[in-house]
């Protein structure tokens, strides 16, 4: 687990100009590995391959295409083991999320496109019957779905396996090639899925990954010339300056960015069912994930047993090492990223928060552990509510009425998902509508894994998943003839 990993460029494995960095497991501070430093000049060359890769794979049949994403997805379900070890040293995930829901979703998202549709390859063709030349102008109209061309990937440290297996893997089913950025925190597992299209027959060029724990390689695959499109996931901040580097090379963009996800429980909701949902943020990646429920707000005559719930709940969670069967929390990825939530934590207390559970660091002999925390008596303007904290950390906001939760929920830069509890399913759907929010769920936090997928506001640009992820990675062509 200690070797030192090469970049994959145009096919080749190539050792890194800038060496090798450290990748720490969070759970005890030990090695995993080392990841390579690409430097400018190896990016742009990954760019460059893919650009000349690009005309011969986008040239192969969906078909061809799609029986690479089957045999990729085979061998990274083959391997779910030695995978799964290696993400959760990496992340810190517990060793059953890391099975789970990050190398058997990814192998899953594989298998959903090497089984496309034929539906999803084209729109339905659209016949103008009225256009200003009259009838005798009647033209036939055809509109087709094209790749955009080569797609830089930059994905985030929270699973990667699911998240660069989101992007990946509907690029190329649509005929794009791709240079992969993964988050400097975690990467060797994005090394092992270049790997796995390797071996299950992806021509020279078509998928390269290079990164680094500096600026530059991420700056240089979005910059770069030969890139068309730009699919990130990650913080706001960062998005917004890819975003100006896209506007100026007018470069297609994907953006998943931040989230501060509102829970509305109402005073007639399944408390049960609340609870569980809403507790998934302490669990749940340990917090570290942009669709957590970390904003609940409680109508008056449930909160004070709302908050009560929440915090037996939050208590009853073990902290510890990912490795054991009974834990459900492990550590967030960095002593950086702890820092930073705990001092979210002594920020909420100095603004007038209460501290229901956690607030404490757990006594363990090593890594980056936060308690899940429960903030209650907060108030819309304090910074726990407003900003996102990406950890085990919820604060819980009291309202009186529908119209209330509505604004509460509102009343923030971002919008990725939201929730709804409540034992009135058209007041729950009414008020879903209302919200501006890429999602809702309604009584649950499941995803459907085929429904669109991103946020309004600062939470994103553009949808992926199922259907929609075909359609974020093409653009559309207009064919036109005589009738």
């Amino acid at each position: 687990m200690t070797a030192r990993q090469p970049l994959f460029v145009g096919g080749s494995w190539v050792e890194p100009d800038g060496g090798h960095y450290e990748v720490i497991d969070p759970a005890d501070e030990r090695t995993v590995g080392w990841a390579p430093e690409a430097s400018r000049d190896q990016v742009l060359a990954a760019c460059a391959a893919a650009r000349e890769a690009f005309g011969p794979w986008s040239g192969t049949s969906p078909e061809e295409r799609a029986a690479v994403l089957g045999r990729a997805a085979g061998i990274i379900a083959g391997r779910l083991t030695e995978y799964a070890e290696l993400a959760r040293a990496e992340t810190g995930a517990t060793l059953g999320t890391a099975r789970g829901m990050q190398v058997g979703v990814a192998a899953a998202r594989f298998r959903r496109y090497a089984r496309v549709e034929p539906a999803e390859w084209a729109i339905p063709p659209q016949i103008n019957e009225a256009g200003p030349m009259g009838k005798a102008g009647v033209m036939g109209a055809l509109a087709v779905r094209r790749p955009v061309g080569v797609v830089t990937c930059i994905t985030s440290y929270n699973n990667p396996w699911a998240n660069p297996a989101g992007k990946i893997a509907p690029a190329l089913a649509m005929g794009n090639t791709v240079v992969v950025k993964p988050a400097p925190q975690d990467p060797l597992s994005v090394y092992r899925m270049a790997e796995a299209l390797e071996a299950a027959g992806v021509p020279p060029g078509v998928v390269n990954v290079v990164g680094g724990s500096r600026t530059e390689a991420g700056e240089a695959a979005v910059a770069s010339p030969d890139v068309d499109m730009v699919s990130f996931t990650g913080s706001t901040a960062v998005g917004q300056r890819i975003a100006e580097v896209c506007g100026r090379g007018m470069k297609r963009q994907l953006m998943e960015l931040g989230g501060k996800g509102a829970a509305i429980v109402f005073d007639d909701a399944d408390l049960r069912s609340a609870v569980a949902g809403i507790g998934t943020t302490f669990s749940f990646y340990s917090g570290q994930i942009c669709t957590a429920p970390t904003r609940v707000l409680a109508q008056r005559g449930v909160y004070d047993r709302l908050v009560e719930q929440l915090a037996a709940y939050a208590t009853r969670l073990k902290v510890g090492d990912p490795r054991e069967p009974d834990t459900v929390v492990g550590p967030v990825i960095s002593a950086a990223h702890r820092d930073r939530v705990e001092s979210y934590v002594e920020l909420g207390r100095k603004e007038g928060a209460v501290v229901m559970a956690g607030g404490e660091r757990p006594d363990l002999p090593g890594g980056f552990y936060v308690a899940p925390t429960l903030l209650a008596d907060c108030t819309r303007d304090m910074r726990v509510v407003r900003e996102e904290i990406f950890g085990p950390v919820v604060a819980v906001v009291p309202f009186d009425d529908e119209e209330e939760g509505i604004a509460l929920a509102d009343d923030t830069d971002y919008g990725l998902i939201d929730y709804v509890w409540s034992g009135d399913v058209a007041r729950a759907f009414r008020v879903a509508r209302r919200l501006r929010a890429g999602g809702v769920g309604v009584n649950t936090v499941g995803r459907n894994m085929e429904a669109p997928f991103g946020g309004f506001k600062k939470s994103g640009v553009g949808r992926d998943v199922g259907s929609y992820a075909l359609h974020a990675y093409s653009e559309v062509q207009a064919i036109v003839w005589p009738g």
